[in-house]
């Protein structure tokens, strides 16, 4: 399974986003970390990979502008920092 093919399964994920074939890496771990289940987060780490979810994860957090909500932020700080 492709991270596109997991996205497509969960377009309430990112119901922003008409054409799900055009929508980066980036945007759908942000979207799933913001807003997916914790099932949803596991099934996105199997796929992408713990480190490479991480580096994502830590690319988008040190952006000017990050789209995290505090609270989804620290958490996935806490949780990359001992997994990754």
């Amino acid at each position: 399974m492709t991270i596109w093919d997991f996205i497509k399964k969960r377009p309430y994920l990112i119901w922003y986003v008409k054409d799900l074939n055009s929508i980066s890496e980036e945007a759908i771990v942000e979207s799933v970390l913001n807003y997916g289940e914790w099932n949803d987060v596991l099934e996105l780490i199997k796929i992408l990979t713990v480190k490479k979810t991480a580096a994502i994860f830590k690319r988008q957090i040190f952006q000017k502008r990050c789209n995290y909500y505090p609270i989804i932020k620290n958490y996935f700080q806490l949780y990359f920092s001992k997994y990754a």
